[in-house]
């Protein structure tokens, strides 16, 4: 027990109660030195050079009984923790303290009609903790300015008022270093996560428009070829014909699901949950309205059941549509009209020019709504079915979005 109090008692001198170091930035840093440290070595040189300079004019002007060797050892002693500071903040401020107070105890104040202690160590001890400050927990750095107070109590009473502004300043500028530190540790985690979601989207994208550029282009024509194959061949033998129906039927099949996964990588979640439709069209159209848009929608045509392509891509571009509504024009009013033809579903989506200044359906595909990936994506999507959409003014000043998305089986398609 005994060992390992002491061990947890090291700890605290080292690593346990303070931070890593933050990353310098590459102009503070020549290969594998670090010119902060660098420079605070170079300072603990000077200040001992000053100090023990100081301390020897001292000395043999007030015919002092000191020897060169603990003077030397003196100014080492005071100036020595700043080299310890970036790696070591509560060692070496410990190792300061420690060495004012001997300081004191081995020159006694006035004997060489100097300060109490060095200036020079007084600097060394002010770095020191604002390194504390900037890298120790929060009751470290308490622990730290009771410290200071009492080890001035201790030296000299009347140096409290200057023990007071030796450990107010530093703590001061340490906790405004300290905080912006972590402002900028927060917001470099930021963006870090925002760049890895940014390339796993691009990637997605990527994924997504190889896959419908090239893989659907060669399982489109393998349908196609297994259809025609049996044509080919004057009475081709039964087995023939239903083995080139099973390719082809096999080729239609990856091509609905090839579909379902390209719906998969745009929207960028997985596949857990059913897809919407316009079965949820009465929600989407509440949604909107609490909102603060009011919208009209009329139906026209015979109603029937959609491939699940053409019900989920129709869903989503009435829901980019109205996401844009809420969000840039509210209090508008919206006028939605579906139109089931024989071979094809018709939308058309479009504002009325009461809030003009800022259009509906915004033209610029780089605006997303939660559901929809903006212009660019309501064209792929009906793109990607055979389908066409059309963006732009309105002639009574409004905007209108209208697509036309085929409902054609994929055996007609092919």
């Amino acid at each position: 027990m005994q060992e390992n109090a002491v061990r947890r008692f090291a700890a605290t001198f080292v690593t346990d109660t303070t931070s890593p170091p933050t990353p310098r930035h590459s102009r503070l840093r020549r290969g594998r030195f670090d010119l902060v440290e660098v420079a605070d070595v170079i300072i603990a040189l000077i200040c001992f050079a000053i100090t023990n300079s100081a301390l020897t004019n001292a000395n043999a002007t007030h015919h002092g009984h000191h020897s060169a060797g603990v003077l030397v050892l003196v100014a080492f002693v005071d100036c020595a923790p700043l080299a310890l500071r970036t790696r070591f903040p509560l060692s070496a401020w410990a190792f300061s303290a420690a060495a004012l107070i001997w300081t004191s105890l081995i020159i006694p104040a006035g004997s060489l009609g100097a300060p109490d202690v060095p200036v020079a160590g007084v600097l060394v001890y002010g770095l020191c903790l604002y390194a504390v400050t900037v890298r120790c927990r929060p009751r470290i750095v308490v622990g730290a300015a009771a410290v200071t107070l009492v080890g001035a109590a201790f030296i000299d009473l009347s140096s409290i008022p200057q023990a007071i502004f030796l450990t107010v300043v530093p703590i001061l500028l340490g906790i405004v270093v300290g905080v912006r530190r972590s402002g900028e540790r927060q917001l470099a985690e930021q963006e870090r996560r925002h760049s890895g979601e940014r390339a796993l989207l691009e990637e997605r994208q990527r994924i997504a428009r190889e896959l419908h550029d090239v893989v659907a282009h060669h399982m489109s024509v393998i349908a196609i070829q297994a259809e025609a194959a049996p044509y080919r061949t004057a009475d081709p033998p039964p087995e023939l014909v239903e083995s080139f129906g099973e390719i082809r039927a096999s080729a239609l099949a990856g091509l609905t699901e090839l579909r379902r996964v390209l719906g998969v990588l745009r929207t960028g979640g997985q596949d857990t949950t059913p897809q919407p439709g316009l079965a949820d069209l009465d929600t989407l159209l509440d949604s909107a309205r609490s909102g603060g848009v009011s919208v009209t929608a009329t139906v026209s045509g015979n109603p029937v059941p959609l491939p699940d392509g053409v019900d989920l891509s129709a869903y989503r571009i009435v829901q980019e549509a109205l996401s844009n509504a809420m969000r840039h024009a509210p209090g508008s009013h919206v006028q939605l009209q579906l139109a089931y033809r024989p071979d094809a579903l018709a939308l058309e989506i479009s504002n009325d020019a009461a809030l003009r200044a800022v259009p509906v359906l915004v033209a610029s595909g780089e605006r997303a709504a939660e559901g929809g990936h903006g212009l660019v994506g309501m064209r792929e999507r009906a793109t990607m079915l055979g389908g066409s959409l059309d963006a732009g003014p309105a002639g009574d000043g409004g905007f209108r979005v209208t697509a036309v998305l085929p409902v054609s089986s994929p055996e007609e398609a092919a």
